[in-house]
């Protein structure tokens, strides 16, 4: 079954009782049981729930994972993940990671022991140099937030297997319509599903999918302890929002490749970051691993005072973060997204004050265009 088509028709469909084409949104909390300990397949809505259960099955089948897992927000499946490992643990990380994990990992987990090295994973000797004894875990986005800095997962997931170690790949920006990290040797695949995958701007969700079934049960036992779950109601938005998402990455990659153009061929851009452009140093890369190379640029109009004169100046832009909606956003990442990451660590990585963001819609791209030259050419 080709990608199209699974999403329409992939994971649990319909409603067996009724014949409705959608699973229905099952607004329980508990469930009858026949006996004690005889139940239905659900007992109780942290635990498992049907809607939730068929967004679970879905997105399973979309990564070619054996489970996947719903939860309330993307930071709430990140944050589950890292519950796999225990204090005195080490994990090697992405030098160039959104702001929040950064956060979670150097304010939360730190505190509770779980040590974190952060490195640039696109070089295999500092990820290698990077490992200890007690490292269990190697974690990367690629493309990586915001410098769409890209790795090879492939080789990652080589040395990873070499040490003994799980990989661990946020595929929000390119969702599995584009790539599908497991297939290249990853073990865990994590989403922010508040991104494209429910691509509307009207949910706020989390998945994690994996490959093997005794690492699924470890994770369901976490979901289930800690309890920060997906609604019923939001996790059959997401099922509507996906199964639009193989239309929707196509127009946004189409957008976005015309924007990239426009920017890279100006002379008051310092510059652009996206794979799609054959000059970007992880094209080739970007090509091998995956089908496209999504909607996400960021470019460096050369300071803050500029970046935020042409945040203020676009017209069908809208300044907000998050990204992967229909409709275009714009964004500062050193005042917004990355904020939480100390000024001194951002310069070391790159993202400058006049570094700006653009998660590019589904728009007419001739109107989007226009309305990042009259902005520019006003800033």
């Amino acid at each position: 079954m080709r990608m199209k088509t699974r999403l329409v028709h992939g994971g649990i469909t319909g409603d067996p009782h009724t014949g409705a084409v959608t699973v229905p949104v099952y607004l329980t909390s508990t469930y009858k049981q026949e006996g004690v300990g005889h139940h239905k397949g659900y007992e109780y809505s942290r635990t498992g729930n049907p809607t939730r259960a068929a967004l679970e099955a879905l997105i399973a089948d979309l990564e070619g994972g054996v489970r996947g897992f719903a939860f309330a927000s993307g930071m709430a499946a990140f944050s589950t993940v890292m519950m796999l490992f225990n204090q005195g643990d080490h994990v090697v990380v992405g030098d160039d990671v959104y702001g929040g994990t950064y956060r979670v990992l150097t304010k939360v987990f730190a505190r509770l022991g779980l040590d974190a090295t952060f490195v640039d994973t696109r070089d295999l000797d500092a990820v290698r140099a990077a490992i200890r004894p007690s490292t269990k875990a190697v974690v990367i986005e690629t493309p990586s937030n915001p410098l769409l800095k890209v790795t090879d997962i492939a080789a990652v997931a080589r040395l990873c297997r070499e040490h003994g170690l799980l990989l661990i790949v946020d595929n929000t920006f390119m969702t599995p319509y584009w790539q599908n990290p497991l297939a290249l040797g990853a073990d865990i695949v994590v989403h922010s599903a508040t991104k494209y995958l429910g691509g509307h701007s009207d949910v706020v969700a989390g998945l994690v999918v994996v490959k093997d079934p005794e690492l699924g049960e470890r994770l369901h036992f976490l979901q289930n302890s800690v309890g920060g779950v997906l609604g019923p109601h939001d996790a059959y938005l997401l099922i509507r929002g996906i199964r639009t998402l193989g239309l929707r990455m196509e127009a946004h990659e189409a957008n976005a490749a015309a924007v990239a153009r426009f920017l890279a061929e100006r002379g008051d851009i310092r510059a652009v970051y996206y794979p799609g452009l054959s000059t970007h140093p992880g094209h080739d890369v970007a090509k091998r691993q995956a089908r496209g190379f999504g909607g996400m640029i960021s470019f460096d109009v050369g300071d803050g005072a500029r970046a935020e004169r042409v945040v203020r100046r676009v017209r069908l832009f809208t300044l907000a973060e998050s990204l992967g909606a229909v409709e275009s956003l714009i964004s500062i990442p050193a005042r917004m997204t990355h904020a939480s990451i100390p000024p001194e660590r951002r310069a070391e990585l790159g993202i400058t004050d006049g570094l700006i963001r653009i998660s590019v819609g589904v728009e007419d791209v001739a109107d989007l265009i226009e309305d990042l030259e009259q902005a520019l050419a006003g800033a």
